[in-house]
């Protein structure tokens, strides 16, 4: 139990003793006291003026009198109108050092076999082209909420949704059988993925160059997408897909293998992993047979035309497709289908898409359909809508090439932590192999941090170069202050230094200010995984690595001539480095052990 759940405590029994009222902890309001005022603790009063019918300054001080005579947190009080400002007592600030010193798993709880079960779904590629920007805020975001859930309690499954089905895919198979005289990986050295998403690309040059083609005969740009007989061509490869012809499926079975070798090296180095993956192709019959169930038991209806459709219109919104009038599905009937396979593996408690904001409608219909479809956590789906991410010279468009590819990101990000690390000759007593490891950690981290950092819910703009810098809020200061404490933990350890229990000792400002910075991270770890926000994980830690470099640049470890004062500083900066990298590891984001 921390400072604050303990003082939460303390207040509970004060208000009881005091006026006789019940309140619960989590109802206590405490925040850091402003720095403009004595105190390290501010409990706000308000709440408890309407039934205690005092003045908020008498209920002030009645609590901070109770508090220092029944308890051995308080030192003293002071009251500013509302507010009573606690100072603790130092035995206590004491204590909780040694306290997180000492648990090994400080700031998360472990998964116990009572534990809910958490399903998240992240990525959800196209298997006709690579990995792009957009997936790798989606990846970052659904990995690293995954890992927050985890450091919550809870159980988790990660699960990811391959869109290996539908006209796209068909454009990169027609393409390829076209214009690709027989390349694959092995003959052009091109990971799968690349290569196949360089087809989609080539479907798009032929079939805008024959749209042309029509329209300079006089056809309006209607009539050429309707006479295209390349899209023609797409379109009869499905059908034959969808009719299981042999020849179509083998060609889809050894392209979409290329694509997923591909995939998995990205996911690799990207840092990322799942539990389960499901394919729309096996999925979309399961979402077709659960819409049939449905219009059996009048949940969804069929029109005139032979379609199928859910009216919502008494839950607020409009009528739905699920089937279309040919029997074809659509996607809301694939998720349908992939929820009940999901539901069949795993005891589902909550379930969590991570997917970007211009689907929220379509997962607020989807909550409803599940709901009346009787999944149980249906109603209760969580969206998790994110914004977009664009690179500062603008938006990205795959059919056209212009993608930024995830791999090529990840390269440029690592050769641009090779150029920093070299113009300020961090890395000159490392080894080649050392060098390229951490430049792959820096790089990576920067790219990460500066993703995770930003409100989820918020449009943002990755900046490569602002991301790589070794000062301000981003990954790689915080890399170079977490190996720079481990470096002076190094050298104690080399002089035969050994941290032991602090005890009776008086502490400096900054000493408190850092404890009480560890203290708060319980609590940071268990309201980002209420809000599902990295950000206020990644955030937290940047302020704690201020929090330490301001400590540090005043307060002396290895050259402090007093050596229980050099223990106690010894032991805040084990803390300080165990917090950094517990944190960092929930954004998954390696921390080097030099720099």
């Amino acid at each position: 139990m921390n400072i604050e759940e303990n003082i939460s405590k303390a207040v509970v029994d004060a208000v009881k003793s005091l006026y006789g009222i019940e309140v619960a902890e989590n109802g206590i309001q405490l925040q850091k006291t402003k720095s403009d005022f004595e105190g390290d603790i501010t409990l706000v009063v308000f709440p408890f003026t309407k039934t205690a019918r005092k003045q908020p300054e008498v209920i002030g001080n009645e609590i901070g009198q109770w508090l220092t005579e029944n308890t051995d947190i308080v030192d003293k009080y002071n009251v500013i109108k509302g507010f009573l400002n606690l100072s603790i007592s130092k035995d206590n600030w004491i204590s909780t050092l040694n306290n997180i010193y000492n648990d090994k798993k400080y700031g998360t709880k472990e998964e116990t076999p009572e534990s809910p079960l958490m399903m998240i779904e992240y990525s959800s590629p196209n298997t006709n082209k690579p990995l792009h920007l957009g997936h790798v805020r989606n990846n970052l975001l659904g990995y690293s909420i995954s890992q927050i859930q985890k450091a919550n309690g809870w159980k988790v499954v990660k699960t990811n949704i391959v869109n290996d089905r539908g006209i796209h895919i068909c454009k990169s198979m027609l393409a390829w059988l076209k214009y690709g005289n027989g390349e694959t990986p092995a003959s052009t050295g091109m990971k799968g993925d690349h290569l196949i998403g360089k087809y989609y690309v080539e479907f798009d040059k032929h079939y805008k160059a024959e749209l042309k083609e029509l329209q300079a005969k006089g056809m309006s740009e209607d009539e050429a997408k309707a006479n295209s007989s390349l899209m023609k061509e797409a379109q009869a490869m499905l059908l034959k897909w969808e009719q299981n012809d042999p020849e179509i499926r083998s060609l889809w079975q050894m392209m979409n293998e290329w694509v997923y070798a591909g995939f998995d090296e990205t996911y690799k180095r990207l840092g990322v992993d799942f539990d389960k993956i499901y394919y729309e192709s096996n999925t979309y019959l399961e979402g077709k047979e659960k819409v049939e169930e449905g219009l059996k038991k009048g949940i969804f209806y069929r029109r005139e035309d032979g379609s199928v459709w859910a009216d919502l219109t008494s839950d607020g919104l409009d009528e739905k497709l699920l089937l279309r009038s040919d029997g074809t599905s659509v996607y809301m009937t694939q998720d349908i289908g992939t929820a009940k396979l999901r539901y069949q593996d795993y005891p589902i408690d909550k379930m969590v898409y991570v997917v970007g904001n211009e689907q929220n409608y379509h997962f607020q219909v989807l909550s409803l359909l599940l709901d009346k479809l009787g999944f149980k956590w249906g109603k209760e789906l969580v969206h998790f809508s994110y914004g977009m991410v664009e690179l500062p010279n603008g938006k990205m468009k795959s059919r056209e090439g212009t993608v930024v590819d995830a791999d090529d990101l990840m390269d440029g990000m690592i050769e641009e932590a090779a150029q920093t690390s070299a113009a300020l000759g961090k890395l000159e007593n490392c080894t080649k192999e050392e060098i390229d490891n951490i430049n792959r950690m820096v790089g990576l981290g920067a790219l990460k941090y500066f993703i995770l950092k930003v409100d989820p819910k918020k449009n943002m703009t990755f900046n490569p170069e602002e991301s790589i810098d070794f000062n301000g809020n981003t990954g790689p200061f915080i890399q170079y202050t977490c190996a720079r404490i481990k470096s002076i933990l190094r050298k104690a350890s080399e002089q035969g230094i050994e941290v032991k229990e602090v005890k009776g000792i008086t502490l400096q400002e900054k000493e408190v200010s850092l404890i009480q910075n560890l203290t708060s991270y319980p609590s940071i770890v268990e309201q980002a995984g209420k809000d599902f926000s990295p950000a206020l994980i990644a955030n937290y830690v940047y302020d704690l690595v201020k929090e330490y470099n301001q400590f540090y640049q005043t307060s002396p470890i290895l050259k402090e001539e007093n050596a229980e004062t050099m223990n106690m500083r010894l032991m805040l900066s084990a803390c300080t480095v165990k917090v950094i990298e517990s944190g960092m590891s929930l954004l998954g984001i390696e921390m080097p052990e030099k720099m």
